[in-house]
């Protein structure tokens, strides 16, 4: 496939710069537009999508290309030669992508004088993960609460026109932007391949990620929702420093290859060319709900609040009323809150009209044919609020000088009578380091003050318990609380009577 690069008089200092690079990567694009771009609908639909590749007009001039999208990145030189190329990322690091109007003359004149909208994402590439694309990006919400996944770097941004961020988008910018003018927009994306990682023994490898781009143009209703063209490209997030010693390690292992091996491989650009790809599907929010604008006097990604400066439109405040237990006199609106809390995003729209009544009559079969087996049965916990069993619980009450003087000073029947109070210990990882803390939490000292803990067996002997012995308590088991002055100072053991 030819690509035609023609750029305003302006920007011949761009040209001259990137026209090496272009002309040396046009011999792999060609095997790159078809397998090399990933989203969700590909995986829904991707026998339909190999059927339109196929079906691709063979000559190039019947197939409009009207802009190019550069980021200023350098690919991977171990990159073998029919693969899409890869390029590294600093996190948090300010990247330039380059918005090049590549329209030849006469090509779609109605676009002359008009602004255009891009959207940026950073998606999945494996397919594992973008099946469960919502539940990931809803977990990383959870455990960076306040955080997003890309940024736009305004003050070294050109060119670029109301940029605005959905609250509920943590993956997604967009802006406008005028084809007559220069246009460069830095983005920092702040999560890290490793983090959506199965942990097992360290050192996992990190999943990769996508940059897109999909540009559309002015409706007649004056909505920005008429496609023109989507590009991506293949990218891995490493912590800060950690691309640049990635391109290093990757330069180092392909020089000592022969020269035989190194001709299987792509060798490193300086920037990378996003490739075509097809539009992400889910862009419906872009007209039907306003974003917030970013505030220009910030350069991070900051959500302003609002074009009427009310703080009322943050969606914080409203969500920390709603209770941990889904109600039955939650409204709609409320069940749509209480499910984005609890990570059920994926399912808002299913149960777009459905109240906490509505919700919590549904029974376990009806929740799990609706979503699925693993979803449905975590839903289904969820609206009825079912607490975790704990897999061991003892109670434990703690032997006080008071106790034994007044047992002391009672006669038999009496100290039968006398009134003790018991704590529940709950635990769950069955292990002596669990029982150590949930015992010190009671006595309200440290975990390093206690320097053992012993159960009082067969004729009064103390026998040191371990993990194994935990294994084997009874549950509900009830003990006796002693303590006892360790050898060194502020320790204490404790014997279970």
């Amino acid at each position: 496939m030819a690509w035609a690069l023609k750029l305003p008089l302006s920007d011949e200092v761009i040209e001259s710069g990137l026209v090496q690079d272009f002309d040396a990567s046009l011999s792999g694009i060609g095997q790159e537009l078809g397998a090399g771009a990933y989203s969700m609908s590909d995986v829904l639909a991707l026998p339909i999508f190999k059927q339109e590749e196929s079906n691709l007009p063979p000559d190039s001039e019947n197939k409009i290309l009207p802009f190019q999208y550069v980021l200023c990145a350098a690919t991977s030189p171990a990159i073998k030669l029919h693969d899409e190329t890869l390029t590294y990322l600093n996190q948090g690091q300010s990247y330039e992508i380059r918005m090049l109007d590549n329209r030849k003359m006469g090509e779609l004149p109605e676009l002359t004088g008009k602004l255009v909208k891009s959207i940026i994402r950073v998606v999945f590439h494996d397919r594992r993960l973008q099946y469960t694309e919502h539940q990931q990006l809803e977990g990383w919400r959870w455990n960076r609460p306040g955080d997003r996944i890309l940024d736009l770097d305004i003050p070294m941004s050109v060119g670029m026109i109301d940029p605005r961020a959905n609250p509920t988008q943590l993956n997604t910018v967009e802006y406008l932007w005028d084809l007559s003018k220069r246009t460069s927009v830095f983005i920092q994306v702040h999560c890290i391949s490793t983090e959506f990682t199965m942990r097992k023994h360290g050192g996992e490898k990190g999943v990769p990620f996508r940059v897109q781009i999909d540009t559309f143009k002015e409706n007649e209703n004056g909505e920005y929702t008429e496609h023109l063209h989507s590009a991506s490209c293949q990218i891995k997030v490493f912590k800060p420093k950690g691309a640049d010693r990635k391109q290093k390690t990757d330069r180092e292992k392909m020089e000592k290859r022969t020269p035989q091996e190194k001709e299987k491989y792509q060798p490193s650009y300086d920037t990378t060319i996003l490739t075509e790809c097809s539009p992400w599907p889910e862009v419906s929010y872009v007209s039907n709900s306003p974003a917030p604008s970013f505030t220009s006097s910030h350069s991070s990604f900051t959500v302003a609040e609002g074009a009427n400066g009310s703080p009322t439109h943050q969606p914080e405040p409203v969500a920390a009323q709603i209770p941990d237990n889904l109600l039955p006199t939650a409204t709609p609106q409320e069940a749509q809150q209480w499910l984005l809390r609890n990570r059920f995003s994926s399912f808002c729209r299913l149960f777009n009209n459905f109240s906490g009544t509505d919700l919590l009559k549904l029974t376990r079969e009806d929740v799990i044919q609706i979503c699925g087996p693993a979803d449905g049965i975590r839903l289904f916990n969820a609206v009825k609020g079912r607490v975790v069993r704990p897999r061991l619980t003892i109670y434990v009450c703690q032997e006080s000088q008071q106790t034994r003087e007044q047992q002391k000073h009672e006669n038999g029947d009496a100290a039968g009578g006398t009134f003790f109070v018991y704590h529940a210990i709950y635990l769950e990882e069955l292990t002596a380091a669990e029982l150590t803390e949930k015992i010190a939490q009671l006595f309200s000292i440290s975990p390093q003050q206690i320097s053992q803990i012993y159960k009082q067996g067969p004729t009064g002997i103390h026998v040191l318990v371990c993990d194994e012995m935990l294994l084997n308590f009874q549950d509900e088991s009830c003990f006796i609380l002693d303590t006892m002055k360790a050898e060194t100072n502020d320790s204490y053991h404790i014997i279970l009577k």
